[in-house]
C-alpha cells in the first residue's frame, strides 16, 4: 500500500510573537502503521523545526506525549492514523497554561500531586526473618488497578471541575492517593486527609466520569474518588459515634474549612 497524504492542523503558540494560539496546517505523507506522534515527528524533521511538543518512550509508558487529537485527549503514540480521518487537528491538553505550541505548564499538577503524598508511608518493619511486608493476592487487588497511572494528565484535560476550580486536586492525584490508602503496607491515610477528604479533594468531584473514559491505562480515577468518598463517610459517622476518635474531613465538610 502506498503512502497516504493527511492534513495535520497543529495549534501553535510562540510567546515571543503570538498573542494567542493559532492553527498551522501541514501536509504529511504517512505510512499505514504510523501514529499521530510519527506525523508530528515528520513535521519536526522535515517541514518545521520550530514545532514544539513532548514525547519520550513511544510505547505508551511515559505519558509525556498526551495531547488533544480531534477533540479528545489521548496519547499521541497510541493514536493510529489508520483510525483517524484525513484531516487531523492536534491541540495541547486543555485546562493547563500553554508554554509553547503543544507543550503545557505542569507546575500546578506537580504541586497537587505532592500534596496528597503519593508514596507509601510505611509501617514499622514486620517481625519476619527478612523484614519485608508480604501481601496476599486479595491485598494486591485492592490497589493494583489504581497503580497503573502514568501521569499523562488526559484526565485533567477533560475534568470540568479542574477547569472551573483552580484549587481542585484533580483525578490523577486523588486516584494515586486512593492507591496508597488501599495498600496494606501504608499508614499514611491520616496524613493525606487534609487534602483528600476536603473541598479541594474528593468532595469537589461531581462524578462526571470523563476522566475514566479517556484514561489510556484504564485506571478509573472516578471509581477511586467514589471509593474514597465512601471511606471518608464511614470515618465521619464513626467519629460521631466514637467522638474520641478524631477524623479530619467528612462528607461536604472541608478539614478545618467551609461546609
Amino acid at each position: 500500500m502506498g503512502e497516504r497524504q493527511i492534513t495535520l492542523e497543529v495549534m501553535r503558540y510562540r510567546p515571543e510573537t503570538d498573542t494567542e494560539p493559532v492553527f498551522q496546517t501541514y501536509a504529511v505523507p504517512c505510512q499505514e502503521e504510523w501514529v499521530v506522534l510519527d506525523a508530528l515527528n515528520y513535521v519536526k524533521d522535515n517541514l518545521d523545526r520550530s514545532l514544539s511538543f513532548r514525547w519520550s518512550c513511544h510505547m505508551a509508558v511515559c505519558g509525556s506525549c498526551a495531547m488533544v487529537v480531534n477533540g479528545t485527549p489521548m496519547l499521541s503514540c497510541k493514536a493510529f492514523l489508520r483510525d483517524l480521518p484525513d484531516t487531523i487537528q492536534v491541540e495541547p491538553l486543555r485546562n493547563f497554561p500553554i508554554e509553547r505550541d503543544l507543550v503545557v505548564v505542569l507546575d500546578d499538577f506537580m504541586e497537587k500531586l505532592r500534596s496528597v503524598k503519593p508514596y507509601i508511608v510505611p509501617k514499622e518493619a514486620p517481625a519476619t526473618p527478612d523484614g519485608t511486608f508480604r501481601q496476599s493476592t486479595k491485598q494486591l487487588k485492592m490497589f493494583k488497578p489504581f497503580a497503573m497511572c502514568i501521569n499523562c494528565l488526559a484526565c485533567y484535560s477533560v475534568c470540568p471541575q479542574y477547569g472551573l476550580n483552580e484549587g481542585f486536586a484533580g483525578p490523577a492525584a486523588l486516584a494515586l492517593a486512593h492507591r496508597y490508602n488501599a495498600d496494606s503496607r501504608d499508614v499514611g491515610r491520616k496524613a493525606r486527609e487534609d487534602v483528600v477528604a476536603s473541598n479541594v479533594g474528593i468532595w469537589e468531584c461531581t462524578f462526571v466520569g470523563a476522566c475514566s473514559e479517556v484514561c489510556p491505562k484504564d485506571v478509573d480515577p472516578a471509581a477511586a474518588i467514589q471509593q474514597t468518598k465512601i471511606a471518608s463517610t464511614v470515618d465521619y459517622f464513626t467519629d460521631l459515634i466514637l467522638p474520641g476518635r478524631k477524623v479530619k474531613g467528612g462528607p461536604g465538610k472541608a478539614a478545618g474549612g467551609k461546609a
